[in-house]
């Protein structure tokens, strides 16, 4: 079985892997773009700039935005003391800068982590949980989401949810230049139409489907991470089985955007194999399961 180094290593180049697959979808969808308006080269490039563009805006504030469309708040030491110290204790025994500290004031069991890397990376968790969590508990969760810095798991799934939202963007304006149509385009060839059609509508979805798939398989590492960083398996275990009961884990302000981010999805749970297909995060169940087992 591998160690749990390997395991980040491991994802690491699955998940550079991934964000190539990512590229070549890019550059497929702009280069057919091309094709069907008569350059190749200019759908290509047209495609890759507007990208790099995106990707750098949301590079550099992403966080920010996440943090503010879920409605957190900064708090300080004196309003949140228990927090403000698992928050202050753990990230030094993960041996990674502190990250800030949030609240959104919400009566749902959850939590998040959000950042382009260690030294910009903020922790925000939900008065819900604030108010349930014992002291073990609450180390438990805060771990979980110090994981998820220290393994680069928040560059990785900002980037992927930036990724996915350039896929979707640059299909969406292939969709919709067919309506516009003129004679100049009527002999573009039909294979090259027919093939950007079928990429624009699946190649989002599929894009989806690897962020998704890369969120589950990380936060069995995270919860794996966390019980080394407490040496406390059981506190992690318990914060999720309080999580798995609670009545109304919806978030008010989260949405499909940033759900991956937090411990538990954060909208209703819904049964069913679409469901599954679709759902950011493993099933709880096997979660704690597996924190009992260590």
């Amino acid at each position: 079985m591998p160690t749990l180094f390997e395991q980040v290593r491991a994802n690491k180049i699955k998940s550079g892997a991934l964000f190539a697959i990512f590229i070549i979808l890019v550059g497929i969808i702009g280069s057919l773009f091309g094709v069907y308006y008569g350059s190749t080269y200019f759908g290509l490039g047209f495609s890759l700039i507007a990208a790099m563009v995106y990707f750098i805006i949301v590079y550099f504030s992403g966080d920010s935005i996440i943090l503010s469309i879920s409605g957190a708040k900064p708090v300080t030491k004196n309003e949140y003391p228990h927090l403000w110290h698992a928050i202050d204790g753990l990230s030094v025994a993960a041996g990674i800068p502190k990250p800030k500290a949030y609240v959104i004031e919400d009566s749902a069991l959850n939590a998040f982590a959000t950042g382009r890397n260690p030294e910009h990376a903020s922790i925000a968790v939900t008065t819900g949980l604030l108010k349930v969590m014992n002291r073990q508990e609450l180390e438990g969760v805060i771990a979980h989401e110090i994981s998820h810095i220290r393994n680069d798991d928040i560059r990785l799934m900002m980037l992927a949810t930036v990724l996915v939202g350039i896929v979707t963007l640059i299909g969406d304006i292939f969709l919709r230049s067919l309506w516009f149509r003129n004679d100049d385009r009527r002999n573009s060839p039909a294979i090259f139409i027919l093939i950007g059609v079928v990429l624009a509508i699946f190649a989002p979805i599929a894009a989806q489907l690897i962020q998704l798939a890369i969120s589950r398989q990380r936060e069995f590492l995270a919860d794996a991470s966390a019980a080394v960083i407490t040496r406390y398996p059981p506190g992690l275990a318990g914060a999720l089985q309080k999580i798995a009961k609670d009545p109304d884990p919806l978030v008010d302000h989260a949405n499909r955007a940033t759900a991956h981010l937090f411990i538990s999805t954060p909208f209703r749970k819904t049964r069913g194999v679409v469901t599954h297909l679709f759902s950011t995060h493993p099933p709880i169940e096997e979660r704690i399961k597996r924190l009992k087992a260590m």
